[in-house]
C-alpha cells in the first residue's frame, strides 16, 4: 500500500518519518484561497487539509487499482478568532508577534486521510493553546532577523529560536510544529493502516 504525504513542508516531512520511512511526497497544488474562512477555525483547517489531499488524489492516474492513503494537513495560528497566516513581509511579522506577545493564542491543525480504494475521507483536528511571554520590540526585531518566522503561520517556529518566546503550552507540541503525530497515528490505525 502506498502512503502519500501531500505537503511541501520540510517540518511535516521530517515528523512523518517518525511514523514511517515508507511514504512518498506529492505536493498539492490546491489554491488555499478557494476555501473561505467563516469563523470556525477547526472546520477551516480540516477543509484545507481535505482539499489538499483530494487535489493530490485527482492528480494520480484514474486507473489506480491499489489502495493509496493520502495524508493532507494544514496548520493555522488563531488569536481572538482571527487567523494569522504566513507573514507577507518583516513588518507584518513584527505586527503578528507584537499581537501574540504576553497573550495566549491557539494553533489548529487539520488532518484529512483519503483512501483511494474505499473512496473514504476521514478528517479531524487538534487545537493547542500557546502562551507567549511579553516580548520587547528588540526581542521581536532580533528574532525576525533570523528569518525563521517568515514562512510560518503566526510568524514563529516553536521548534527553533521562536521556542524562546513560549512560556507554556496546553495540548500537543507536535501540533504547533505542524503535524500532530498522536492524532495522525490514531486516525491511520482507525482506517486499518499500521505503519
Amino acid at each position: 500500500m502506498r502512503v502519500i504525504l501531500a505537503s511541501a513542508s520540510s517540518r511535516r516531512q521530517e515528523l512523518f518519518h517518525r511514523l514511517t520511512d515508507n511514504f512518498e511526497i506529492i505536493v498539492s497544488n490546491f489554491d488555499e484561497s478557494l476555501v473561505e474562512f467563516k469563523g470556525n477555525c477547526a472546520y477551516y483547517v480540516m477543509e484545507l487539509a481535505e482539499q489538499k489531499a483530494v487535489s493530490v488524489k485527482n492528480s494520480l492516474n484514474d486507473k489506480v487499482k491499489n489502495r493509496i492513503i493520502i495524508v493532507g494537513c494544514d496548520t493555522i495560528v488563531s488569536f481572538k478568532n482571527k487567523i494569522l497566516g504566513k507573514p507577507k513581509d518583516e513588518k507584518e511579522a513584527f505586527n503578528m508577534l507584537k499581537l501574540l506577545s504576553g497573550n495566549v493564542h491557539k494553533v489548529y491543525s487539520g488532518i484529512a486521510l483519503v483512501d483511494t480504494l474505499k473512496h473514504e475521507v476521514k478528517r479531524d483536528f487538534v487545537c493547542t493553546d500557546v502562551k507567549f511571554s511579553t516580548l520587547s520590540d528588540n526581542d521581536i526585531i532580533k528574532y525576525i532577523k533570523t528569518g525563521e518566522g517568515i514562512d510560518k503561520a503566526g510568524a514563529y517556529g516553536i521548534q527553533g529560536y521562536g521556542g524562546i518566546f513560549v512560556e507554556e503550552i496546553h495540548g500537543c507540541y507536535y501540533n504547533v510544529v505542524g503535524l500532530p503525530l498522536n492524532k495522525l497515528s490514531n486516525m491511520l490505525r482507525s482506517m486499518g493502516v499500521n505503519l
